[in-house]
């Protein structure tokens, strides 16, 4: 059904399209001390195509592991390369099952989707236990002393939403504190990250979009602030096209490695908005001023060689060998003494740490206000405007 689009404003548009947030389903599974039978499993694998809802990362792994060792037994293939990060995920979700026989594979594997389909009724599901960290759009491995953090949400070029905002944020905080060496950033499909999703903004609290402005704003002030205080060497591996906030942040990271398929963009002006990331501070400094204001200012799309030329990228490799060459040297870099680099990096980030702080500060004051404004209202009013003639 067609909607004249013209005839109600901006953010009434804006409620139009709201999206609805559906929470992911966890589960821990128990083993039973019967063996499913063949037929059960079979029943099972057909059910799960039944599933109304994403069972979330976690649990797809799990299925996967268990039909895995319910049909070929113990893990038997080569370990995927250490940027093949959804394979070497699925591998490892796999092996460690160790010598769980087919039987009790089977067994789990007819629990796990009982589960999920009892899930979707009237019954609420069991909470998660346990500390560990689970994430649901995002790929978090720690091996080698490198910790990996892989925006995981390719169906949607890894665009950031509000959930995936909080989960950055608390992956940066176990792996401050975690035994690895190095924190690797990443994304997971063609793209790196595509900015912020657009959907953030059709999400309207009770207290109406002033409420929504200053909750974005304060989750804006945490995620970055995420990055300026994190206290190990971070390096972005930059695996496709980068736009927005995915860009701006890139001030905060030691070490910059892109394919050279990788674009820069960061469209703040077309959209109504202002720099975030500390950009307005790291990028003049990087760069200089007019290369940074064509950015910044003027929506400038940078290539992976031209980021390279202007400072914002260390290295550019070819696609072809992207992932051997940037694995050999963070391999390289994982040997190197943890706390020695640590204390190195506070020295260099300590001279400037109140005054990023002071910039996140500002930028986020002044997004705030640009989300209120009717440039940024009638921005994304286009947008969803041109999504919806597709």
């Amino acid at each position: 059904m067609a909607v004249a689009l013209r005839k109600i404003s901006p953010w009434r548009f804006v409620r139009a399209v709201q999206v609805a947030h559906i929470p992911t389903l966890k589960l821990h599974m128990t083993g039973s001390m019967m063996g499913a039978t063949v037929e059960q499993f079979n029943h099972a694998k057909s059910q799960m195509g039944t599933l109304k809802e994403d069972p979330g990362n976690e649990a797809k792994l799990k299925i996967y592991a268990l039909f895995k060792q319910a049909t070929q037994g113990p893990c038997n293939t080569p370990k995927p390369g250490m940027l093949d990060f959804i394979g070497k995920a699925k591998w490892d979700a796999w092996k460690s099952l160790g010598s769980v026989s087919q039987e009790d594979a089977r067994q789990q594997y007819v629990d796990l989707i009982d589960s999920l389909l009892a899930a979707e009724g009237p019954a609420v599901a069991a909470q998660p236990t346990g500390s560990a960290a689970t994430f649901e759009t995002l790929l978090v491995s720690t091996e080698d002393n490198i910790t990996t953090i892989c925006l995981n949400r390719p169906q949607k070029k890894n665009a950031i939403t509000v959930e995936m905002y909080n989960e950055v944020i608390k992956a940066l905080a176990q792996a401050g504190k975690d035994d690895s060496v190095i924190t690797v950033i990443t994304g997971s499909g063609d793209f790196y990250c595509s900015g912020n999703d657009l959907t953030n903004f059709t999400k309207i609290p009770e207290g109406g979009i002033e409420q929504m402005a200053k909750n974005a704003g304060e989750l804006l002030r945490e995620f970055v602030k995420a990055f300026i205080d994190f206290p190990k060497p971070l390096i972005a591996v930059i695996n496709g096209p980068a736009v927005g906030v995915s860009v701006t942040l890139l001030g905060l990271f030691e070490i910059v490695y892109a394919t050279e398929r990788a674009t820069f963009h960061t469209p703040f002006s077309q959209l109504g908005q202002s720099p975030e990331g500390c950009s307005s501070y790291t990028f003049p400094k990087i760069m200089g001023n007019a290369k940074a204001s064509e950015m910044l200012l003027f929506n400038k799309k940078l290539t992976a060689v031209q980021a390279c030329a202007q400072g914002l990228v260390t290295e550019v490799f070819p696609d072809s060998s992207f992932q051997t060459e940037v694995a050999t040297r963070l391999k390289a870099y994982a040997k190197l003494p943890r706390n020695s680099l640590a204390l190195s990096k506070q020295l260099i980030r300590g001279t400037e740490k109140e005054r990023l702080h002071t910039v996140n500060d500002q930028e986020v004051e002044r997004l705030v206000e640009r989300w209120l404004s009717d440039e940024c209202m009638q921005a994304i009013m286009s947008f969803f405007q041109a999504k919806a003639k597709l």
